[in-house]
């Protein structure tokens, strides 16, 4: 569990990254705290302001090096590196939100058969890893809340992102994980960075 401090923390790094990287120049980063030298899984997520278009989304779903690094190499990864969009340019920075989320290590859905996996997965509150073969594919929790998803399409969508049919879900020898995450952003480019609570967020989506 972090702390509200903690979740700004990590934002702020993202940010200083990502302008040090698209500006050519070297922002100072802050000491840390202890809990940010344990390995953990995160991703950073870049949107557009306003509109909230991705503009950039990479991560480690697995716990494979400290949390600081993790977020560092996320933020110019997702700055300079995902493949569905060119790098950020440095007029853009005044126009993109950063999002940090910090994961919990996945582990898979043991179910009796494939049709039950809906009962296991809690929108608004899991990310979704669907796995088959060498195919796999990894939805983070805001994205069914923000899409107004079911279970079942998370499902479906986490094997589309994975390059499978949608039903790949129900077929013997698919794995899925499911793994949770405390989610920070900023309001706005810059500005004032939030817990956000996926629960509520989807409570109000389905009430609306």
């Amino acid at each position: 569990m972090y702390s509200d401090e903690d979740g700004e923390l990590a934002v702020r790094i993202a940010r200083a990254v990502v302008e040090g990287l698209v500006q050519h120049t070297k922002f100072p980063l802050p000491k840390v705290p202890q809990s940010f030298s344990e390995k953990s899984g995160v991703f950073v997520t870049l949107t557009t302001h306003p509109g909230d278009a991705l503009r950039g989304c990479i991560g480690y779903p697995e716990p494979i090096m400290p949390l600081i690094d993790a977020i560092k190499d996320s933020a110019v990864s997702a700055a300079s590196r995902d493949p569905r969009f060119p790098p950020v340019k440095p007029e853009e920075l005044r126009t993109i939100k950063v999002e940090v989320s910090l994961l919990t290590p996945p582990t898979e859905i043991m179910v009796n058969k494939p049709s039950d996996l809906t009962k296991q997965v809690k929108v608004g509150e899991d990310g979704l890893i669907v796995q088959r073969g060498l195919a796999r594919g990894l939805l983070l929790p805001q994205v069914p809340v923000e899409w107004s998803w079911d279970a079942e399409e998370f499902l479906c969508q986490t094997c589309l992102k994975a390059g499978l049919m949608p039903d790949a879900w129900l077929q013997q020898g698919t794995k899925v994980f499911k793994f949770q995450a405390e989610v920070f952003s900023e309001d706005e480019p810059g500005g004032a960075v939030r817990r956000r609570t996926l629960s509520e967020e989807h409570g109000s989506c389905s009430r609306g």
